[in-house]
């Protein structure tokens, strides 16, 4: 009789020792219960076909497939011959397998009609799709040479065939194995979910979801499966999130009311134009979480342009007014020299106090960065830790030791995305008291993500663009397809600048710089070329089709002065054309920029373009961005593109960012470098299933906050969103 296992049972005891260590080294499983919670990606049926036409190159691929035809030839380098098999998917699509070497036994095996399973990278010769020496398990009966493949193909033996997510050690078929040998050995494990839930949601036990979505005997079993999985997903979160917003109203945290004579009153009555609606009503929200004794933990997002930065620069002044500082952390030095300028600018004899000519309610606006030179950094960290300095800017060198504040009461996080958690957290610490938090981002998020990932948090949101603010027309520029559309875009940026405004190209990449000949971008195995760099594009376009155009340079790795001094000329019109990284793409604002060229686009994430294009438009002339790419037509990354041109609805283009995205990376596995606890649940198809999960959510724990009459359900969601993810989620 076989020894029954546990969810904790170490695989090595179940599967043998050399498929353990191939588990663990390869996809991190180490247990019966990490591999039964290792669900399939997705599941094949013979006879559909498998779409291979939409596949990436460079892309690891298991396809479910048909032999049509075989051919063998000499090869002409090195003696032999290759085989090379065309398999098909239904569709008209169809992918190259070639062998290398004399494999007589291949080809009686891999004859016409057969269907298997084909794993493998996705290359490109010739214009065709190809696997180079896959690893394939043939299914159904009979064929010379298939006994070995016979085992394997058990686990296929139902009408769905599972696809998991594999590596090209582990290919799907050995990972299906291992889970029937886990799964007829488990004990079935305790549920914990309470009966009463599990009724009233008509959700089915756990056991039968776990052997249902590996082993499904109908579509309709393995529905119910996933819903019972997802639901375990969503309500961890929830329940966390819960738990985390009715502590956060027991943290003591000093008001910081609005003064009606103050330094904030004296600000709105010099601004020379008025706030949209959207901006007095986010305003007066923020206006009144200050006022309280909890700490304020909001999210404000906003379209690129839709002025988050002047909601936070109010919200600064009340608390300056209510005899506080506020400290706002921004992710690159060009952006928190810019807010510098920005803000002074705004506040004008406001920001002078000490000063001849100062206003009676002026404070001082202090920049930290890591450039500073001794003497100015003493004497910044010096207004700061005195309290002079009520409003204090910078990048991650805020959080270093040695920089003090007197009574820091507001914490600004601009493009919280950029910063990890700790460096967040770090800030936050230097108050005696918890601070008031305002966290923005200009990447829309859909409704369902901020209740699942920001559910602790109060959402703003401002929609509205200010006055004066231009559209901005997006095309996509297909370079390999039609090289005369790239000559045309270079016309256009020239008319621009002819007509008085200025030119952004972005590219993907620095260049070789300080990099050496190693470190290099080397053309890849699939036969793509690197992508293009800053450092070789502008003397290219300086030399050809911008020849006598005033052109500057600006990434990450120029010195800080020299980024400011870059970046300074441009904004004052002195260089036509910035060739630059995306080192631009959050906070720059130069109005008279009205066109981008965006190199090897289909490079950049779909929020990445859509932050990039908000730096054109700024002022009263209208923006052109231009999308280039030699991404062919039908591919992914070319209807992401195209997706991309289509609108400027960030909120749509949120959706589709996250649907392209592993959902799971909002838990913090991208930050934690750990796997992902959210391995069903979609935030975009499922916001009915997150919605109740979170109202049952309430009800339990106001009932019990820390599950203390739920011993086991408090065990699943602390192993579904441990105290890492629980944190990552806390701190926003």
């Amino acid at each position: 009789m076989t020894e029954s296992s546990t969810v904790d049972t170490p695989l090595k005891k179940l599967v043998g020792e050399k498929t353990a260590k191939a588990l663990a080294g390869h996809l991190d499983l180490h247990t019966a219960g990490d591999l039964v919670y290792h669900f399939p990606r997705r599941y094949d049926e013979r006879g559909e076909h498998t779409d291979i036409r939409s596949l990436d190159v460079g892309e690891q691929v298991t396809v479910l497939a048909q032999v049509q035809r075989t051919a063998v030839r000499p090869m002409r380098q090195r003696r032999g011959n290759l085989l090379e098999v065309t398999v098909g998917d239904g569709s008209g699509g169809t992918l190259t397998l070639t062998f290398f070497g004399n494999q007589a036994w291949r080809e009686r095996e891999l004859r016409p009609g057969r269907w298997g399973l084909f794993a493998g990278k996705v290359t490109e010769f010739r214009g065709k799709r190809q696997l180079n020496g896959p690893e394939y398990v043939l299914l159904g009966e009979g064929g010379e040479g298939e006994a070995a493949a016979n085992e394997e193909v058990e686990e296929f033996a139902g009408a769905l065939i599972p696809v998991y997510p594999a590596a090209a050690a582990v290919p799907t078929w050995v990972i299906a194995k291992c889970v029937r040998m886990v799964l007829d050995t488990l004990t079935p494990p305790a549920d914990p979910l309470p009966a009463t839930m599990r009724a009233t949601r008509n959700l089915v036990g756990l056991d039968v979801a776990l052997r249902e979505i590996h082993r499904p005997s109908t579509k309709e079993a393995l529905y119910r499966a996933r819903r019972r999985l997802k639901w375990d997903e969503a309500f961890a979160v929830q329940v966390t999130l819960v738990q985390r917003k009715l502590r956060a109203a027991d943290w003591p945290a000093r008001p910081r009311p609005p003064k009606p004579d103050g330094l904030l009153a004296a600000f709105d009555a010099r601004l020379p134009y008025e706030l949209t609606g959207g901006q007095r009503d986010v305003g007066r929200e923020i206006a009144a979480d200050l006022g309280t004794a909890h700490p304020m933990h909001r999210l404000l997002q906003g379209e690129v342009g839709s002025g988050k930065t002047l909601v936070a620069l109010r919200a600064m002044l009340q608390v300056v007014d209510a005899g506080g500082q506020a400290a706002l952390l921004a992710p690159t030095e060009v952006l928190a020299a810019q807010h510098h300028r920005g803000i002074q600018e705004l506040l004008g004899p406001l920001a002078q106090a000490g000063e001849l000519g100062a206003a009676e309610h002026a404070t001082r606006v202090e920049l930290v960065t890591g450039s500073l030179g001794a003497a100015a950094r003493r004497r910044a960290l010096a207004e700061v830790a005195e309290g002079r300095a009520g409003i204090v800017l910078g990048t991650h060198a805020l959080l270093y030791e040695g920089v003090d504040f007197a009574d820091l009461g507001l914490v600004v996080v601009d493009e919280q995305h950029r910063f990890g958690v700790e460096q967040r957290d770090a800030l936050r610490a230097k108050a005696d008291q918890p601070p008031h938090v305002l966290v923005m981002t200009a990447t829309p998020i859909p409704r369902t993500v901020a209740m699942t990932v920001y559910g602790d948090l109060e959402v703003s949101t401002l929609a509205q663009l200010p006055q004066g603010r231009s559209p901005i027309a997006s095309h996509v520029v297909p370079a390999a397809e039609k090289p005369a559309y790239l000559d045309r875009a270079w016309r256009r940026l020239r008319e621009e600048v002819a007509a008085g405004h200025q030119a952004y190209v972005v590219c993907p990449r620095i260049g070789e710089g300080p990099q050496s000949e190693e470190e290099a971008p080397k053309e890849d195995d699939t036969g793509r070329r690197p992508p293009l760099a800053v450092t070789e594009v502008a003397p290219l376009l300086a030399e050809g089709p911008l020849h006598g155009l005033r052109i500057g340079i600006l990434h990450g790795k120029l010195p800080a002065d020299e980024k400011d001094a870059v970046m300074r000329s441009f904004a004052a019109g002195e260089l036509d054309v910035l060739v630059a990284t995306t080192v631009v793409e959050v906070g720059v604002n130069v109005p008279n920029a009205t066109v981008m060229i965006v190199l090897d686009a289909d490079r950049f994430g779909v929020s990445q373009l859509h932050q990039l294009r908000g730096r054109v438009g700024r002022g009263s002339a209208a923006g052109l961005c231009l999308l280039v790419t030699e991404a062919t037509e039908g591919t992914p990354a070319r209807e992401r593109l195209d997706a991309v041109a289509s609108t400027t609805d960030g909120f749509k283009l949120a959706e589709l960012d996250l649907e392209q995205r592993r959902e799971g990376d909002v838990l913090g596995a991208t930050q934690s470098g750990r796997r992902s606890h959210l391995r069903l649940l979609s935030l975009l198809r499922d916001a009915d299933l997150i919605r109740d999960a979170r109202a049952e959510a309430i009800t339990l724990v106001e009932e019990d906050p820390e599950l203390a009459r739920h011993p086991a359900l408090a065990a699943s969601v602390a192993a579904l969103v441990d105290e890492e993810r629980a944190e990552y989620l806390e701190k926003g």
